[in-house]
């Protein structure tokens, strides 16, 4: 399948969801990061809201510390999430859901290892990719990014990866750009103002070359660095919101914007 044919409904999304999550605290040592509470759902659902919104409906988790938490969540997820009337009177117990979940997702649940880094991650679910594309994004990044234009934007450079770059605090590290071409990338830099990774990746194929199956493989250093340096990263530039779920003080920010019920990346209805 050619990539300029290939609609954004068949394309899968991977979330990496397999970190401890340790500067969080307390909570996280019961669940793992993207089980957090952001409102009244898991940090998890509102990225796969955001990519179902612009009608991605397949989804692969990549697992690794607290996996089997996520894995419940999915599995009960109807009971959980509905107001559901139980008939114990008969043989068979009989459930009848007064809320019919709306969501058509399809979920691939892989384990990846609890010590596995981002890139070891990422080349374990290579089996899984049957398209020529597909997007990545972390288990602990939420944007209000046009996912549609992020897709059309991949396909017209042709380039093996694309990285959307977003301007939040200068902890992070930071992305080196001419253009719409990724020249240099630094990863958590201790100083600097300009663009830094902001999760959401589009990547082809041949993004699974510069992987290898050593657990210490991290997708955001040697791989995304050789990206650049042979022109094989392109960046998305995305100017609107974005907040990382870091630490309590992430936590407490995104749950101040959920008590007015329009928080800012809200793109579904």
């Amino acid at each position: 399948m050619g990539n300029k044919s290939l609609g954004i409904e068949n394309v899968p999304v991977v979330i990496l969801a397999g970190g401890f999550g340790t500067r969080l605290g307390e909570e996280t040592g019961v669940i793992p990061k993207p089980m957090v509470s952001i409102g009244e759902k898991p940090i998890l659902w509102h990225i796969m809201k955001i990519y179902s919104h612009y009608g991605c409906r397949k989804f692969i988790i990549c697992l690794g510390y607290r996996g089997e938490v996520i894995k419940e969540y999915f599995v009960h997820y109807k009971f959980i999430n509905s107001d559901f009337t139980l008939n114990l009177s008969g043989r068979e117990n009989i459930v009848t859901y007064a809320s019919p979940q709306k969501e058509d997702w399809q979920v691939t649940f892989a384990d990846t290892g609890i010590e596995a880094m981002t890139g070891f991650r990422v080349k374990q679910i290579e089996k899984y990719i049957d398209t020529d594309i597909f997007f990545l994004t972390y288990g602990d990044g939420l944007a209000d990014i046009r996912i549609d234009e992020l897709f059309e934007f991949h396909k017209s450079h042709g380039r093996t990866a694309t990285v959307t770059g977003v301007y939040p605090p200068s902890r992070f590290g930071e992305l080196v750009a001419e253009g719409n071409s990724v020249t240099k990338f630094n990863e958590k830099s201790q100083v600097g103002t300009g663009l830094i990774n902001g999760g959401f990746f589009v990547f082809s194929r041949n993004v699974f070359s510069y992987l290898n199956e050593e657990k210490e493989c991290t997708l955001e250093r040697e791989p995304l660095e050789k990206m650049a340096g042979d022109s094989q990263l392109k960046i998305y530039r995305h100017s609107g919101f974005w907040q990382c779920l870091d630490t309590p003080r992430d936590k407490k920010l995104l749950n101040e914007y959920c008590k007015g019920g329009n928080f800012p990346w809200k793109v579904w209805k």
